[in-house]
């Protein structure tokens, strides 16, 4: 049997990319030298979810936090997100990759949100990955702007209160209409959620790396599914139900 179909495989990765502004500053370099070099890092992993079967993935590139850094890098990583949406697009359409990109769409200029537009409108109708890119998106707003669009229905009639139950919310939430993340990878020895997906993580898998993004390619996700693998997921059931060993 195919070593890949043995494996444990996560259906849908989210990454929390740390470690641009370190990586670069370990090397004297200015801070977008870091936030290129892990552009590369974002490429490395999206053919190592391809290749080991990866579903969906999604990527934590710009939390609605960041806009308080200093405005030259929020500038600089502006531009690196307009030139990435413009030239990137392509190839990912030339391999089957459908995009999206989630969080509040309006913060950003008509360019970049002109551009996103054009991007997943290319993908749309893509079947192989389902690459996701987390921008100006905070989990807590996630849950805010979904209460308030069930909020929207209820007050036009559509929906009753009763109505709204956690099924509803988690079908309206960002990505509530793909498989919830089986893991979450962090880089930089960071150890922290950082407003990502609160709602989306109820029942994810956790693994922190040492590497920082720019460093973090294949080996490194091959190894975070590995570990992955090796564990028993048990959504509050005991470790006999999920063997089938527990009486009934």
């Amino acid at each position: 049997m195919d070593s890949k179909k043995q494996k444990n495989i996560p259906r849908h990765i989210a990454i929390i990319m740390d470690g641009n502004n370190r990586w670069a500053k370990k090397r004297f370099l200015p801070g977008v030298a870091g936030h290129k070099a892990g552009a590369d890092a974002v490429r490395a992993v999206i053919r190592g979810c391809v290749d080991q079967g990866v579903e969906v993935l999604t990527l934590f590139a710009f939390s609605s936090e960041n806009w308080q850094r200093p405005q030259k890098e929020v500038n600089a990583l502006m531009d690196l997100f307009l030139v990435s949406l413009r030239r990137e697009v392509r190839k990912l359409h030339k391999y089957d990759i459908r995009l999206r990109i989630i969080g509040d769409k309006s913060g950003f200029s008509d360019d970049i949100q002109q551009a996103i537009d054009e991007a997943e409108t290319l993908t749309e109708n893509n079947r192989g990955l389902q690459l996701n890119i987390a921008a100006n998106y905070g989990g807590r707003w996630d849950i805010v702007h979904t209460a308030q669009q069930l909020a929207r229905q209820v007050a036009e009639g559509l929906l009753k209160p009763e109505d709204i139950t956690e099924q509803l919310f988690n079908q309206t939430i960002s990505l509530g209409d793909l498989p919830a993340p089986d893991l979450c990878i962090r880089t930089a020895g960071e150890q922290r959620i950082s407003n990502y997906l609160l709602w989306q993580f109820a029942y994810s898998e956790f693994y922190y790396s040492p590497l920082l993004w720019p460093d973090f390619k294949e080996k490194a996700l091959a190894e975070a599914i590995d570990d992955f693998a090796g564990r028993q997921r048990r959504f509050g059931k005991t470790s006999e139900q999920i063997e089938g060993k527990a009486d009934a």
